[in-house]
């Protein structure tokens, strides 16, 4: 049992209680206000900005909300200074989690979180002790309705055209990894291609993953659990197998 799934997280974006919209909507609304703060409040010109909006738009994010969120990291809106925090430890069974923040209260952030690791039964650790695992790259998923009636082997060459360093497939659909400066890129190419894209985006993948039993995967699915319900939390990673 895999705990956590990406697939899952994208599912769960798309209908969700409104408890759970409101921490959701907080959290796209700090990604946009960091993304519009460093590069500017254009989506043409600031490609993380692009990516911060198309994953609020797939959760049905009000317009006027986005608007507002690129006004305050553009500073038309004032509002609390943001900082993204990226924290490393290890979560039930010694499972490697990296957790990145973004919050307007670090001394907040860190304690919610040591406390969360530790309920679990696992532990906050320092800089390096876990990302050794982790490589940063692009990644999109693309489900298995936008694969319809598409001839495999022609797309997995388009792919590696675009540049792909690998591609996955799975139950649920092919998740398709590549360098960070190759990310715009292969996403455009998939636009080009008629696709719409289930997620993408730059994350920490594991070069290594492992698998736990059942009862050790419930244990993590809690604990993954309570970091999405964190506002402060704006996504998380594990090398565990999906």
């Amino acid at each position: 049992m895999s705990g956590h799934s990406k697939w899952a997280t994208t599912k769960r974006a798309k209908g969700v209680t409104d408890a759970k919209r409101a921490i959701l909507f907080t959290k796209l609304a700090k990604l946009i206000t960091v993304s519009a703060r460093e590069k500017g409040g254009d989506p043409v010109t600031n490609f993380s900005l692009r990516l911060a909006m198309d994953k609020a738009k797939a959760a049905n994010m009000p317009k006027e909300n986005i608007d507002r969120a690129i006004k305050r990291g553009t500073g038309e809106l004032e509002g609390a200074v943001i900082e993204e925090m990226v924290y490393e430890g290890f979560g039930p069974s010694g499972v490697a989690v990296i957790v990145k923040c973004l919050t307007d209260n670090k001394n907040r952030a860190s304690s919610e979180l040591k406390h969360l690791f530790s309920k679990a039964g696992g532990s906050l650790a320092g800089p390096g002790a876990v990302a050794w695992q982790f490589e940063h790259k692009g990644v999109i998923r693309l489900n298995n309705e936008q694969l319809a009636g598409k001839i495999w082997d022609e797309l997995e060459l388009q792919l590696i055209d675009l540049g792909a360093q690998d591609i996955k497939k799975g139950e649920e659909g092919v998740t398709i990894y590549c360098g960070i400066p190759d990310l715009q890129k292969v996403k455009k190419g998939l636009e080009d291609l008629g696709f719409n894209l289930d997620d993408a985006g730059m994350e920490y993948v594991a070069k290594e993953k492992i698998k736990v039993d059942d009862e050790t995967g419930q244990k993590i699915s809690d604990f993954f659990e309570a970091l999405d319900e964190n506002e402060d939390v704006e996504d998380y990673y594990t090398n565990l197998g999906e």
